[in-house]
């Protein structure tokens, strides 16, 4: 987001305000608040949604005890550089088994820690019937 540092904290909570929102009427409301507050002060902080469009809340198409979880990537990210770290000096890994052994070799030494994902009861729950845009 094109944030400036003095409002940075206002804008922030504001924008985890409608990201974190109940139900997805309400992030409507929300996201509609958060561009007509912004959209004056500072118009780049407004348009930055915007230009995300309906990628940036892909997650509301989830069951919504995921959605907490859904929108942050921090343990993906943190496997992931653990990962390279890992694997730094080596060009490959020998065969696709040893990618899984290292996952569970790290897990069970207590080196990476895997946080429980909020709403893991229904990640076999139907998913609503649009398409998820997987890069978003």
């Amino acid at each position: 987001m094109h944030a400036p540092e003095s409002p940075y904290e206002e804008i922030t909570a504001d924008y985890n305000d409608v990201i974190y929102a109940a139900t997805y009427e309400e992030i409507e409301v929300r996201r509609k608040a958060f561009d007509r507050r912004w959209r004056l002060k500072h118009r780049a902080v407004a348009d930055s949604p915007q230009e995300a469009g309906d990628r940036l809340f892909t997650f509301t198409r989830l069951p919504p005890s995921q959605w907490k979880s859904a929108p942050i990537t921090n343990a993906i990210e943190r496997l992931h550089e653990e990962f390279k770290r890992r694997i730094k000096k080596q060009t490959e890994l020998p065969s696709a088994h040893t990618g899984a052994m290292l996952f569970w070799a790290l897990l069970a030494s207590g080196q990476i820690n895997m946080r429980e994902v909020d709403g893991w009861k229904t990640l076999a729950a139907k998913l609503i019937d649009q398409p998820i845009d997987l890069a978003a």
